[in-house]
């Protein structure tokens, strides 16, 4: 039985809070020198790149709505297999400047 393509941006939606619980009131110098912090918003980025490139196989005119999809999923390959070169200061801005309005997204459409 095909899994119904909202559970992705349910699952989308519960990484991108996770990821907001992990960074909320934490600074940019304690995400820099905390390896575990870093290593679960990395993981949760991931999987939002992941649902939501599975959303996009399963359902694109769902995956359509959901603004820079292709952009998060790149982010997730470079996250997995660029390793070695993940910014810092790039992710942390995803996780504190860019994720609210992709939460707001996910919330809507979850809704709608």
């Amino acid at each position: 039985m095909p899994r119904d393509p909202r559970t992705y941006l349910w699952d989308a939606a519960r990484a991108a809070d996770l990821i907001a619980s992990f960074v909320g009131g934490r600074t940019f110098e304690e995400y820099g020198t905390d390896d575990m912090l870093r290593s679960a918003v990395e993981r949760q980025f991931e999987i939002i790149g992941e649902s939501l490139n599975q959303l996009s196989r399963v359902d694109a005119a769902l995956a359509g709505r959901v603004p820079d999809l292709a952009r998060l999923v790149a982010f997730r390959n470079i996250l997995i297999h660029g390793y070695a070169i993940v910014d810092d200061a790039l992710v942390w801005d995803a996780a504190t400047v860019k994720l609210p309005g992709l939460r707001k997204v996910l919330a809507a459409l979850l809704d709608g």
